[in-house]
């Protein structure tokens, strides 16, 4: 039986990160993925929806000018050699990934890992390996999920992977659920001339962010001619062969070319055997952890499968908290700060920190600040006169910033600086913000008169 210090399941952006750093404190390290390197963000997720969005960014652009009689004219996008052009990319980063841990001395082991004890495990591809460790990292992830009914059947009903897999733009694109991947899916689309018909159970799109920028996007969105449906849930979609018919609660039905089911995520922790190192799960599977992220002694659980926050990023922040406190290096509750978040596209939104509502739920006294983004002369420039940025302050210390509008996420990691480092009023003028960016309209929000909430 092998012996490493730490052993790292699932190599997406938290494990990989995690199994990095380990070894480079020299420690002996195992990376175990049954599947690709990178996980959902690099491979169906994070990288291929902005590598799809970022190819036609122009299109938006030009259209926005084009509204504004400053130019003519059309565009194709040749989707086949898009695609094409996301696989080269994700399998060059397959193999960057591959040769930075070979680099850094991580042995990278293929197959599904399953836990045989508290400190033991076998790993089965095409042999069976047993393997023990002094410190292990689930790292494993979520996958899509779907409610009864509404399962993808990858022809007409499709899920992320199935609609980033198509080579030629759908008629028309029900999406069904109004989160980040929705939201994005349906802008990529509707850039290509796809019509859009957008449901959401919830009372309003963007359900997760503050309820006014989530209002704000809407407008603008339904000014793209979007059919807007929220509120009502779906009882069924069936595949008509020529066309999808969507059935909402209401008995309201819609027909479309094509579906997109994007209602949540599911952890992967089937088949782990976390009942054999006294692993406890909550809620579908997700993974219990206390305040240093350990599921059991010595054992971690980090990202996704926790179900504390389903970001890449967050995942890498966990991954490298995992082992540094695994090492002693920390010893302090885990604590991530303000989490910058951001749903991209045409009209993106950021936030950092709390909404008014949560503080407010909370029984903090809130006071809100906005400024209107569309006054920017960066927004202006691109033909993009809308949406806003609104920050959140109790007893006059910053809470929380969130934006919607052009480019709103290149404000977030400067927002998430802003709301960490707990500024006033008062400190907004103590900074030289550059003219004209974007930035300025975290500024003008900071120092704008306050609303008491």
């Amino acid at each position: 039986m092998s012996h490493f210090d730490i052993i790292v399941i699932g190599a997406g952006p938290g494990g990989y990160a995690a199994a990095l750093l380990a070894s480079q404190r020299g420690k002996t390290v195992a990376l175990i993925e049954k599947e690709h390197l990178g996980g959902t963000c690099l491979n169906w997720g994070c990288i291929p929806t902005k590598l799809y969005l970022g190819a036609t960014a122009p299109l938006e652009g030009l259209h926005a000018q084009s509204r504004l009689r400053l130019c003519s004219g059309s565009i194709a996008v040749d989707m086949p050699a898009l695609k094409k052009r996301k696989g080269a990319f994700v399998s060059a980063t397959h193999k960057a990934m591959s040769s930075r841990l070979e680099k850094d001395g991580v042995a990278l082991i293929r197959g599904a890992a399953e836990l045989t004890g508290a400190t033991t495990l076998r790993v089965a591809d095409e042999s069976v390996r047993e393997l023990s460790f002094s410190a292990l990292v689930i790292a494993t992830g979520s996958s899509s999920n779907w409610f009864p009914g509404l399962e993808p059947d990858h022809e007409r009903i499709l899920d992320s992977t199935d609609l980033l897999d198509l080579e030629e733009a759908p008629e028309s694109l029900a999406v069904i659920g109004a989160g980040a991947i929705g939201l994005e899916m349906a802008d990529f689309w509707n850039r290509l001339g796809t019509r859009i018909d957008l449901v959401e159970a919830a009372p309003r799109i963007a359900p997760a962010e503050d309820e006014e920028i989530a209002q704000t996007l809407h407008g603008i969105l339904k000014r793209k001619k979007w059919n807007i449906v929220t509120g009502k849930r779906v009882a069924g979609i069936v595949n008509e062969g020529d066309a999808v018919l969507t059935r909402l609660e209401d008995g309201t039905e819609i027909r479309s070319a094509k579906a997109l089911v994007a209602v949540g995520r599911k952890p992967n922790t089937a088949g782990l055997g976390l009942g054999t190192a006294g692993i406890d799960t909550r809620g579908g599977g997700w993974i219990a952890t206390d305040d240093c992220l350990l599921a059991a002694p010595n054992i971690y659980a980090i990202g996704d499968v926790n179900g504390r926050t389903l970001l890449a990023h967050a995942a890498e922040h966990q991954g490298h908290y995992a082992v540094r406190h695994a090492l002693g290096e920390s010893t302090a509750p885990y604590e991530p700060g303000p989490m910058p978040g951001c749903i991209y596209g045409s009209i993106e939104v950021m936030r950092a920190g709390a909404t008014a509502a949560e503080l407010m739920a909370a029984g903090t006294p809130v006071q809100v600040s906005r400024a209107n983004l569309g006054a920017n002369p960066i927004s202006q420039a691109h033909g993009q006169a809308q949406g806003l940025v609104k920050a959140v302050w109790s007893d006059g210390v910053l809470r929380g910033l969130s934006a919607v509008g052009y480019g709103a996420s290149h404000l977030v990691t400067l927002a998430e600086i802003m709301v960490r480092d707990g500024w006033t009023r008062a400190t907004a003028h103590e900074h030289i913000f550059a003219h004209p960016t974007l930035d300025e309209s975290l500024r003008d929000a900071l120092t704008a008169p306050l609303e008491d909430k």
